[in-house]
């Protein structure tokens, strides 16, 4: 039953973002900046295991993780704004996002 409470309440939001987008960019982008995907994994890790360990871990790595991937909203940005297609630009932005990941990756590793 967990399993489909999950399933619903993670389509909702992502299906709320998406019409809110339809509605207000500036509220959309307000939405999906916030870590709701990090929030709900850490809720539903507490509502199974009730490891508070395990969310600290999760919590710290997500935090060294997040940084490289922000460039990745500024590359789609400004490679739309210049003319470029969505799917090239989306491409170019997760391939800077992937490097950034691997380089963070191999320097947590040190």
């Amino acid at each position: 039953m967990l399993y489909l409470i999950k399933i619903l309440v993670s389509a909702l939001v992502i299906t709320g973002a998406s019409e809110l987008a339809r509605r207000s960019t500036g509220l959309a982008a307000l939405l999906l900046a916030l870590p709701l995907v990090s929030l709900l994994t850490f809720t539903w890790i507490w509502l199974e295991h009730r490891d508070p360990q395990q969310i600290a871990r999760l919590s710290l790595e997500t935090f060294w993780f997040v940084l490289p991937t922000l460039p990745l909203f500024i590359v789609l940005g400004l490679m739309l704004r210049q003319g470029f297609g969505y799917v090239a630009s989306l491409a170019a932005g997760c391939a800077v996002g992937a490097v950034l990941l691997g380089l963070t990756q191999w320097l947590m590793a040190k």
